[in-house]
């Protein structure tokens, strides 16, 4: 594999782990941003000022406006990871007699999870405007704390609803505002929330999936070649028994390209496995990233029990109706209706 190769794959990698860490959580401030606001101030000495406008013209336009460009990442490094699959894993594993529907199995995960992020990134999120904006503000209460009645959007001059938002990369106010996704290029809301959690689970299960596969691929390799009671040479000439570091750089040499796919699916599966635990959570807690993030923010508290002496505001999560109801929220939006016969 060529040098090039190499380098394009790895900053595939690079840029996917940093997006996936930072950005998705739905920040206004990601971590991103802080370290490149860190970096440009140390740069700025040496840098020349006309660059560092274009330079900073184009990171905002990147991480602060709505673009298609992580969405053609998303397709390329699927594109990548799937060639690679198809043209070297597959092929040994039908050679080596794996179950066909195993082998299988990422492309029927692919085929889902493409079915989701077209839904996902072309569904309405719930979009508040003028028509709509008297019915979603009667869903759900204020709680006085996160959300408080009378609060006006400056820029679509409407009352905020409560667990509304308004997205800066859209220019619009969401209803049950979670975050903008820059891979779906779409704000995730009251209506595509589900889509999105299906999009994401498709994704962790397509990686791990591979992952699995191509492990099992390379362990029937050695197993095959009984390597692992063999002995090799070091650099200084003593014989020495074959380890587990001796038999990495072993299947690197003879199957780069799949060793390196391996090592990005494995920590792709570990950042989606981690991330979609933590949307997990918040659907079983009936919360959002959004209101999740101000609520620690703030620093408010989700106990019950406030001392008599302490005047901090204290948070309590009014919109949590057990388990259940929590989970089926996020498959079928409330409505208006739903709402009073409750009441």
């Amino acid at each position: 594999m060529d040098f090039l190769t190499l380098f394009l794959i790895y900053l595939c990698f690079v840029l996917t782990a940093i997006a996936l860490l930072c950005i998705c959580t739905g920040r206004k401030e990601s971590c991103l941003a802080r370290s490149v606001n860190g970096a440009s101030q140390v740069l700025s000495f040496v840098i020349p000022t006309q660059l560092q406008r274009v330079t900073q013209k184009a990171l905002h336009r990147l991480f602060h406006t709505r673009s298609c460009l992580f969405v053609v990442l998303h397709v390329a490094l699927q594109a990548a990871v799937y060639g690679e699959y198809t043209w070297e894993v597959f092929v040994y594993c039908w050679e080596l007699q794996f179950h066909l529907l195993l082998l299988l199995l990422p492309y029927l995960l692919l085929a889902g999870n493409m079915g989701c992020f077209i839904l996902c990134s072309q569904a309405n999120p719930g979009i508040i405007t003028k028509s709509n904006h008297a019915s979603l503000v009667k869903i759900y209460a204020y709680d006085g704390v996160l959300f408080q009645k009378g609060i006006v959007c400056p820029t679509c001059n409407m009352e905020k609803p409560a667990r509304s938002k308004h997205c800066s990369f859209c220019s619009i106010c969401v209803h049950r505002f979670d975050h903008h996704c820059v891979w779906v290029n779409n704000c995730i809301g009251a209506f595509n929330a589900k889509y999105f959690f299906l999009y994401l689970f498709t994704l962790t299960a397509m990686a791990a999936t591979v992952a699995i596969i191509t492990t099992a691929f390379l362990i029937q390799v050695v197993l095959l070649s009984n390597m692992m009671h063999g002995n090799y040479i070091d650099d200084q000439g003593q014989e020495r028994a074959v380890e587990i570091l001796f038999l990495i750089q072993h299947l690197f040499l003879t199957f780069p390209r799949i060793v390196f796919m391996l090592g990005f699916v494995i920590l792709l599966t570990l950042v989606l496995g981690a991330y979609c635990c933590f949307n997990l959570y918040l659907a079983l807690t009936n919360q959002t990233s959004n209101e999740w993030y101000k609520s620690r923010r703030h620093g408010c508290s989700h106990h019950l029990a406030l001392q008599p002496h302490d005047r901090r505001v204290v948070y309590k999560n009014i919109y949590s109706k057990g388990v259940w109801m929590n989970l089926k929220e996020i498959f079928k939006p409330p409505t208006v209706l739903e709402r009073k016969k409750k009441m």
